[in-house]
């Protein structure tokens, strides 16, 4: 029994077996050899398995080549305006005494439309009326005295002829002639003095005329500034009292075109154009002017005090004919415009995207069949770069997706583009063709 215990304490401490058994111990290798030979096989399977999924995963973003008109647009923002808008002032200065509109009123041209207080003008009137009735008596007074002075006249000269010279005297006969043409001037002076009285009276009623305010045109008030009571005061410059819209069925649309799109845009051009008032319907318009002075030109004087422009942004105001038949656009409404300016009919185009595309950096290249390569690694991220010529008339590429992934690279001739897509034509290009855009990004 002893001996059986002594036999099982080397093996219950942990013991080596086989050195209690007499046996030679085993080397490393053969004890885990071939579990790192199985190690190292699961690894180059697994890595041959991710380098064939991460080729069999790459994609491309693809569009097709289609056929059909392309419009060139130019969009700008701007504000609705009446064709003729005028803002009604006073010339003369005084208490308002009554207001005859109001806000969105139509009126004629020449109606009444306020009125100021003309007692001090009244008064001015009947002034300058007396003074002429007092210059007109001393014309009559005037003209009494010339007849007086010309009747002694010719006394003198009868005596003169009966006594042949000897009386009266030639003296007392020069003095006679000189009161004539004095009396003859002094009816002059009084003449004149009536007619600047009857000027003075024109002026005065004109002022009167004036106390009434009439309206220019006709069309809708659209503002009024005075109120009865209120005192104009027309001292240094005339103060707008009303601003009327002659014809609300004609309007203006005011748009600030870009410097970079005022090339393309001219008279005579067609735009549709929306307004937040009335979302998701467009109005036609035509383009009336387009201005050959920025809208914020600035002489070149204040220009080199100012060091330039300090927006740095030049745009030029273009006017758009508007009909408002129905009058649901008003003035001041925000619009903007989609300038028709310049398209291409019937014509193959693809998107600029397809243009900037660029095959990968591990791509086979073949000259004589173009361009053939297998899908690029996910681990690839050399890039090529290859100078172009760029704008209508260019020589671009198309990578065209074929069956089986591969890639063949066409040669193209680029013609008007939108800003989204450009037409484009070649020998091989077709209609339906996919090309590629772009390409996914890589998922682990």
């Amino acid at each position: 029994m002893y001996a059986m215990q002594e036999l099982r304490m080397p093996v219950e401490n942990g013991e080596n077996l086989d050195a209690f058994l007499g046996k030679a111990p085993s080397s490393a290798f053969k004890r885990y050899g071939w579990w790192l030979l199985l190690l190292c096989v699961l690894v180059a399977v697994f890595v041959a398995v991710r380098t064939n999924h991460a080729e069999a995963k790459a994609e491309y973003i693809t569009a097709s080549v289609m056929s059909g008109d392309i419009e060139i647009t130019v969009t700008a923002t701007g504000n609705l305006a009446p064709t003729n808008q005028v803002e009604v002032g006073s010339e003369i200065s005084g208490i308002v005494e009554r207001v005859l509109v109001e806000v969105n009123e139509n009126v004629k041209a020449g109606q009444e439309i306020a009125i100021i207080d003309t007692s001090r003008l009244d008064d001015s009137v009947r002034r300058a009326h007396a003074a002429l009735k007092a210059n007109e008596a001393s014309v009559e007074r005037e003209q009494g005295t010339l007849l007086q002075e010309r009747l002694q006249l010719e006394r003198l000269e009868a005596i003169d002829r009966r006594t042949s010279g000897a009386m009266p005297a030639r003296a007392e006969l020069s003095n006679q002639r000189a009161a004539v043409d004095r009396a003859t001037a002094a009816l002059k002076l009084a003449r004149a003095n009536v007619a600047s009285a009857q000027a003075q009276l024109s002026s005065d009623r004109t002022q009167l005329a004036k106390a009434v305010i009439r309206s220019p045109v006709s069309g809708v008030v659209l503002k009024r500034s005075i109120d009865p009571g209120q005192t104009v005061q027309a001292a240094f410059s005339t103060p707008s009292l009303f601003i009327i819209a002659e014809d609300l069925s004609r309007m203006k649309l005011e748009v600030a075109v870009d410097e970079a799109d005022v090339g393309r845009v001219r008279a005579g051009q067609s735009a549709m154009f929306t307004v937040d008032a009335y979302p998701g319907r467009d109005f036609p318009a035509q383009i009336a002017r387009v201005n050959l002075g920025a809208k914020n030109l600035v002489s070149s004087t204040s220009s080199a005090n100012t060091g330039g422009n300090a927006s740095n942004v030049v745009s030029y105001l273009a006017n758009l004919n508007v009909r408002n038949d129905d009058l649901t656009l008003r003035p001041g409404m925000t619009a903007t415009a989609v300038i028709q300016t310049d398209g291409a009919k019937n014509v193959l185009f693809v998107p600029n995207a397809a243009l900037r595309f660029i095959a990968p950096a591990n791509a086979l290249v073949s000259e004589k069949k173009g361009l053939q390569f297998r899908p690029p690694r996910a681990d690839s991220s050399t890039p090529v770069t290859k100078e172009r010529r760029i704008g209508e008339g260019s020589q671009q590429r198309l990578h065209v997706l074929e069956r089986g992934g591969h890639l063949r690279i066409i040669d193209v001739r680029t013609g008007r583009s939108n800003g989204s897509v450009t037409a484009v034509a070649g020998p091989e290009l077709k209609a339906g063709m996919t090309v590629v855009i772009g390409q996914k990004a890589q998922t682990d």
